[in-house]
């Protein structure tokens, strides 16, 4: 049986995450080496106030989830799987060390720029529950505006992208469906659409100029749902999954098919936890925050023990 570490993206950002990590040196030389990339004390970032900002949440989920990797690394852990969702995906490269660190920083800074530029005010995401795709596809068919499909989390937990207007209509007309609910996100950009393929496109000039390298875990792209080991097809999918459709309940299912029983979710947060019950059954899915490292510890070794 084989584990997955999987790294939450933009939604998951809380105030204090930073703070939160185990005070670990491992930990903090990762904050320090965060700080030394971009010149600039990210302990700021993670309050109420700065996570308004794009760049800001995107920065500090890429270091919570690279820190607490690290510790696990240190305590002997290693995942056989990594995989993240939209901004998520950074911190999956970086620990299947493919991206070094000081880099992912760095362009993480600039895709969260370019991202709330391109779409300062009046764009977002709404998450639609209790619909199917096929209705949800044909609401977004008949919109008055902008907007289109985002995300894929689970068969019925679906999240769409575009102009507020549009948006609202759409959950409108869902909820006389039957939906569940129609939740507008805290999210000020309108991620995974057509509508950032200019932003894409700046980020992958940025990308053309940084070095990556194959994977050294089996890296799972949240876009496509598949593994990826060359280097140019990587640099692709960091570069560009900010336009393109989250498929996470694809990615959870090729990983459920290839084997993988245990689901720990990076911090913060436990939503990719409760995503990934539903398809790890009779597997188990944890995450890091909230838990005991004594406890992971134990959870993490006993798998391994398992394979052996």
């Amino acid at each position: 049986m084989s584990t997955l570490w999987a790294f939450p993206g933009q939604g998951a950002q809380q105030p204090g995450m930073l703070q939160a990590l185990p005070n670990a040196p491992v930990v903090q030389a990762c904050i320090e080496q965060a700080c030394a990339a971009l010149d600039e004390d990210v302990r700021l970032l993670d309050s109420a106030e700065a996570l308004q900002n794009t760049r800001t949440v995107q920065l500090c989920l890429l270091i919570a989830g690279v820190a607490a990797s690290r510790l696990l690394i240190e305590r002997g852990h290693r995942p056989d799987y990594v995989a993240g969702l939209s901004i998520g995906a950074y911190a999956a490269a970086v620990v299947a060390d493919a991206l070094d660190f000081a880099n992912a920083v760095r362009l993480v800074a600039l895709r969260g720029e370019l991202m709330q530029r391109a779409y300062p005010s009046g764009y977002g995401m709404t998450a639609i529950l209790g619909l199917d795709l096929a209705s949800i596809e044909r609401l977004l068919v008949e919109a008055y505006g902008p907007v289109y499909l985002a995300n894929i989390n689970a068969e019925t937990q679906l999240v769409i992208a575009g102009s507020d207007t549009a948006m609202a209509d759409v959950a409108e007309r869902a909820r006389a469906l039957g939906a569940a609910a129609a939740k507008r996100l805290a999210m000020s950009v309108p991620s995974h659409c057509a509508l950032l393929d200019g932003p894409a496109r700046e980020l992958a000039t940025a990308f053309a100029k940084i070095e990556l390298r194959e994977p050294q875990l089996r890296y799972l792209s949240s876009s496509s749902a598949r593994l990826i080991r060359d280097p140019e097809t990587l640099r692709d999918d960091l570069a560009c999954n900010m336009s393109r459709v989250v498929d996470w309940q694809a990615t959870l299912v090729t990983a459920y098919e290839r084997g993988v029983r245990l689901h720990l979710e990076l911090p913060p947060g436990g939503v990719l936890t409760g995503l990934a019950r539903r398809v790890f059954e009779p597997g188990q899915a944890i995450a890091f925050s909230g838990a005991r490292l004594d406890t992971l510890d134990a959870m993490l070794r006993q798998e391994v023990s398992r394979d052996r």
